[in-house]
């Protein structure tokens, strides 16, 4: 894994002030876990490891693009495992939004919006956890997107009318929601 996306994602989190404790004491414990581990950001670093989401909104920022991951059978935000040519975490969240959308001209703030450590057994085979990072994504007007081997479902939800089971995703909106 590039030493550049490891350094970006130490600036940037260095960078980064959130709203609230929760928050900050997730983004200390990034920090941490990154100051112990070279590997942090590579699916390959067992304890865990970094990863890039993308809450993708409309235009006019009242909708959000979510997909039925096969694996968790849930509606969820774009993003993924950072690659090994990523350089940065903003780059691997709206590359991963791209290559999952299929929708070209998306927008990404380079600011994270929100974090979230959650236990998962990824492509290691083996339990582990992902350290996302979230970030707000805007898609262009009139935007269609095309569903990809990665997903079951792809579609615009309502801010206001989501599916019943994206309670986990409730505080990324809410900390997206003062720049919609």
């Amino acid at each position: 894994m590039s030493s550049a996306l490891h350094g970006d994602a130490v600036a940037t989190l260095g960078a980064w002030r959130p709203a609230d404790r929760a928050q900050e004491s997730l983004r200390q414990a990034y920090l941490g876990f990154l100051a112990a581990r070279e590997d942090a950001c590579s699916r390959s670093c067992e304890p865990g490891h970094i990863t890039a989401s993308a809450l993708v909104v409309s235009s006019a920022g009242d909708a959000t693009l979510l997909t039925l991951h096969p694996r968790v059978g849930r509606w969820l935000q774009l993003g993924g495992h950072c690659e090994a040519s990523d350089t940065t975490l903003a780059g691997a969240a709206l590359r991963e939004a791209t290559e999952e959308s299929g929708i070209t001209g998306l927008r990404i703030s380079p600011v994270p919006i929100h974090l979230d450590v959650h236990p998962i057994t990824c492509s290691l085979g083996k339990p582990t956890r992902h350290f996302d990072v979230r970030f707000l994504v805007r898609a262009p007007a009139s935007a269609e997107p095309t569903r990809s081997s990665e997903s079951l479902d792809l579609r615009w939800w309502p801010l206001a009318a989501l599916p019943p089971d994206v309670d986990d995703l409730h505080p990324m909106i809410t900390a997206a929601h003062p720049h919609l």
